[in-house]
């Protein structure tokens, strides 16, 4: 029997003691997907919130995005947005992923959400939040930090203050802001997966029912009328 497990805020109250004025939690979708981007969700807190006389709180419903249904993630969507001080999706397309590999593309996503996400949150190409300089924070779903690794490589792109990345395997189960970001890049890359597969040219890989994963129909599709420009044509697709 399996015991349902509520995100806390535990671990982003232990990095805001060591000093952190944001943190940003982080979360991919779509990495096993043969068709499409993958996308990497940032949530981003203010430390100051979890303190004072009605310190932040965990939304209600949130959980493994892996655990809910569409349906109560789409109810939950513009929730968790406004839950968080920011947020973002970065993407790396499938092209990208061919030519970089699905691990370096993660890492630019992330960046690219954390740059989107820091810049919301109203820091400045200084680094300065609110004319002072802040210290950033985050935490990485899963056991390898890609994003450190992107950082300042050639394609990466500018981020007004690099993260200090902590990993934590089932992150999107235990910290709050893991499994915020998990649901909001979940509901952003399915849409636009429903959306591309709307399209005529897209009709027979069925991704609004698949969302670009390697269903048995998704791949008799490739076999039959063979790959998209939109799949990722390193991958094993038949």
């Amino acid at each position: 029997m399996s015991v349902s497990v509520v995100p806390t805020l535990d671990m982003e109250r232990a990095i805001a003691a060591s000093g952190y004025d944001v943190i940003v939690g982080f979360d991919e979708v779509g990495r096993g997907s043969l068709a499409g981007p993958v996308m990497v969700g940032a949530a981003a807190i203010r430390t100051c919130d979890l303190a004072g006389s009605s310190p932040l709180q965990v939304p209600d419903g949130v959980a493994d995005s892996k655990m809910l249904t569409e349906h109560r993630r789409e109810a939950i969507f513009e929730e968790l947005k406004s839950w968080c001080a920011s947020w973002a999706v970065g993407s790396a397309s499938n092209t990208e992923i061919d030519d970089w590999g699905i691990s370096y593309a993660l890492g630019v996503a992330a960046l690219r959400a954390l740059s989107e996400a820091e810049t919301r949150l109203g820091i400045d190409g200084n680094g300065l939040l609110d004319g002072r300089p802040v210290k950033v924070g985050a935490i990485l779903d899963g056991p390898n930090d890609y994003i450190t690794k992107a950082l300042n490589t050639f394609d990466a792109p500018d981020v007004p203050v690099p993260a200090d990345v902590a990993t934590k395997v089932k992150g999107d189960r235990y910290c709050a802001t893991v499994a915020t970001a998990a649901v909001i890049a979940k509901v952003t890359r399915d849409r636009l997966m429903v959306e591309l597969g709307a399209q005529p040219q897209y009709e027979p890989y069925e991704w609004a029912h698949n969302k670009g994963y390697g269903s048995a129909a998704h791949r008799d599709a490739i076999a039959e009328f063979g790959p998209s420009d939109l799949h990722r044509l390193s991958w094993h697709l038949v």
